[in-house]
């Protein structure tokens, strides 16, 4: 008897769509490194948020750095999409 099992792979960026957490990065023209910093995580962190890979979650200070830091930029916390990953 034989198995096999099929894997559903990620599609490319660009077959995908865009992650509406990089387009919102672009409009604000900061880099995955900017972003993180701004809210005390990780390139890496960012980046799987952005390819869909991981489900956010935030620290309390995390959340306030990134309240604070939306506010500097005249956005607030409900400016922020639902999903950072790309569209499915």
């Amino acid at each position: 008897m034989s198995y096999f099992v099929m894997i559903k792979r990620r599609q490319p960026q660009e077959e995908a769509g865009e992650s509406p957490l990089k387009k919102l990065r672009d409009e604000l023209g900061m880099s995955q490194e900017e972003f993180a910093r701004q809210i005390g995580t990780s390139v890496r962190t960012v980046s799987r948020w952005e390819a869909g890979d991981n489900v956010p979650t935030f620290t309390i200070a995390q959340i306030k750095a990134l309240a604070n830091f939306l506010r500097s930029r005249g956005l607030t916390l409900d400016d922020l999409p639902d999903r950072f990953g790309p569209p499915e």
